[in-house]
């Protein structure tokens, strides 16, 4: 496909004198008639949670933080304890409900905007990424003792995420720290469980859409054996690791972004092989059968995969068109454990033949985002529907929120 025949990306929400952005790519952004799509803005000078009409291109701001931002994963340079809790932010698309934590307090509020408090956070906890349960009522709290990202000067990172100089996984393994998987009643707030995972930074939780009993989590920035330590499902009684070696798979390779199909039958992740090719791959949970296909070698830029629910997936990395010439970025983000630069610059689709290992790439615009920052991901999600995808990119300094048709 030529460059020139690519779709026009229509922008949604934001301009160039503040940053909006979608929610994190564990939950749905919109609603799950199509209708409204939930955003993270600082217009008002602080990060807060506003609600956009699709139809009417009417906004309204649910949340009222006037605190800044807490500490947590990707959000380094926040402050304990105080603020929106930027990656707390997660939607109920069924009801219309979002749930955040703001300053100490696990919240949630819906398009009335009743504000309710749920419960509250220990003090000597970090967050991360949260996930309501597919029929709403139980929402997950990934939890990390403190001590996990407290810094001093001389170990405080620079650059836009602020990432700490010391190897956080590797802090862990050596203090003995631990992660939480806490579950919340979202009618009562009440704590139903707080599972302890010793020795573990837990960073993105999922509930399977088939089965809450079931908690997809992952340790996040393995110091060692990243291929298989990744990924686990905890089944409310035990432990399971989802990605074991053997067949080409090693402990040596990279792997990330795991997600459940709809059916709760598979996990899809992707990742790189041990000084080999980026791969996307699938583990049927009923049999824990692997089916894990290698890119082209040239498909050496970072990227987040997602899917809809017939099971296509979309991509804002690793494709590049032939003989491209590869964009120059200096992203304070490539600092990390994965092997690949933040220099990818459009939005794909993937028809996957999981049994055949074969796929099918059809680039739909550019998303040109400068990868500044864990805000300027693009991190592409489906409608519900299927016809359009929607995606953040950082464009003459801000985020802004746009969408693509796909059919």
């Amino acid at each position: 496909m030529d460059k020139l025949r690519l779709k026009q990306r229509i922008l949604v929400s934001g301009n160039d004198t503040y940053n909006t952005q979608m929610l994190y790519f564990t939950c749905s952004s919109v609603s799950a008639d199509d209708k409204r799509i939930y955003l993270i803005s600082d217009r008002d000078g602080h990060p807060n949670v506003w609600v956009h009409d699709l139809e009417t291109g009417k906004e309204k701001m649910l949340t009222k933080n006037t605190g800044g931002y807490i500490k947590s994963y990707v959000y380094f340079d926040g402050v304990h304890a105080k603020g929106l809790g930027k990656a707390s932010v997660c939607l109920d698309p069924r009801n219309d409900v979002i749930y955040y934590i703001q300053d100490d307090k696990l919240c949630s509020v819906g398009l009335d905007s009743k504000i309710r408090v749920l419960n509250t956070i220990p003090d000597d906890r970090v967050t991360a990424f949260t996930h309501v349960s597919n029929d709403g009522t139980q929402l997950c709290v990934p939890m990390t003792d403190g001590r996990c990202l407290d810094f001093d000067p001389e170990t405080e990172g620079t650059g836009l995420d602020k990432r700490p100089k010391y190897d956080i996984d590797g802090r862990v393994q050596a203090e003995n720290l631990s992660s939480y998987l806490c579950v919340y009643d979202t009618f009562s707030g009440k704590l139903l469980y707080d599972e302890r995972v010793p020795k573990c930074w837990i960073t993105h939780v999922q509930f399977d859409p088939a089965d809450k009993r079931k908690i997809l989590y992952n340790h996040e920035w393995s110091s060692f054996d990243c291929g298989i330590r990744r990924m686990w499902l905890f089944d409310g009684k035990t432990h399971k690791r989802l990605r074991t070696e053997g067949k080409g798979r090693s402990r040596n390779d990279w792997v990330c972004h795991e997600m459940w199909s709809d059916n709760g039958q598979y996990i899809i992740y992707h990742g790189a092989f041990d000084k080999g090719p980026a791969f996307v791959g699938r583990v049927d949970l009923q049999n824990m059968s692997y089916s894990e296909i290698a890119l082209p070698d040239d498909y050496n830029a970072y990227g987040h995969f997602n899917m809809n629910h017939s099971g296509d997936l979309v991509c804002d990395g690793y494709f590049r068109f032939p003989h491209e010439t590869r964009r120059v970025l200096d992203n304070s983000t490539d600092s990390g454990p994965d092997p690949h630069k933040k220099d990818a610059c459009y939005i794909t689709t993937q028809k996957v033949d999981w049994d055949k290992k074969t796929m099918e790439w059809t680039p739909l615009c550019s998303h040109d985002s400068d990868w500044m920052g864990q805000d300027a991901h693009p991190h592409p999600i489906y409608s519900h529907a299927g016809d359009k995808v929607f995606f953040s990119s950082r464009l003459n300094g801000t985020v802004k929120v746009f969408y693509v048709p796909c059919n």
